[in-house]
């Protein structure tokens, strides 16, 4: 075993699978059902104080690594193997610039609509307003970066397009979460940001 990935069907737990895929890297998972409440257990917290996924533990080295935050995995894998973080000084800051916008924006404003408008108990219309106006800021901030590019950080397939993809390509405009929340935020006028979406979404590792 050399590559161990404690993750669950999330998009923070899809990045890294889909990193690892496209690297071609021996690895296991080992499902954490963040519902269950596993993610607390004694054993889990060891390895990440923070409790949530995912998480990698790297067995290829002589004392094992563990690696927690999806970002932080991500730039891991990247530098570690050489795959999909540019070398060339302004192209890596531009992708390290989108993969630390995602990490500071989706989870609070995509998963704080996927929560006010799928999950919570009672409709608050103010918050599913208000988190809807922030997540389609960020979509038209993504189709607009995508009207001149072909990938996010320019012209190469990089860790930024793997960090976005699951919340904002598959989860938004796939409808792949957050009961289909398509017609809700009018995904349909983001043409850019669903060619790209549609692109990533057909590399066979990706799949």
């Amino acid at each position: 075993m050399t590559i161990q990935l404690y993750a669950f069907d999330t998009p923070n737990g899809r990045k890294i699978s889909v990193a690892l895929e496209e690297m071609g890297l021996p690895y296991t998972v080992k499902p954490v059902n963040i519902g269950k409440g596993e993610q607390f257990s004694s054993g889990y917290v060891a390895i990440n104080p923070n409790s949530k996924i995912p998480v990698m533990v790297d067995h290829s080295e002589p004392k094992p690594v563990r690696v927690f935050e999806s970002g932080s995995i991500l730039v891991y894998l990247a530098e570690k193997f050489g795959a999909f973080l540019p070398t060339e000084h302004h192209k890596r800051t531009e992708t390290i610039n989108w993969l630390m916008w995602q990490m500071g924006s989706a989870p609070y404003l995509g998963g704080g609509f996927g929560h006010f408008y799928a999950y919570a108990p009672f409709k608050f219309e103010y918050a599913i307003d208000r988190f809807a106006m922030e997540v389609k800021r960020q979509l038209d901030v993504l189709d607009r970066q995508l009207a001149d590019n072909q990938f996010i950080a320019g012209d190469e397939y990089t860790i930024a397009d793997m960090a976005i993809w699951p919340w904002y390509g598959n989860g938004m405009l796939n409808g792949a979460s957050y009961n289909d929340p398509r017609k809700f935020l009018q995904t349909h006028e983001y043409k850019n940001l669903a060619r790209w979406t549609k692109e990533i979404g057909e590399r066979p590792t990706v799949k």
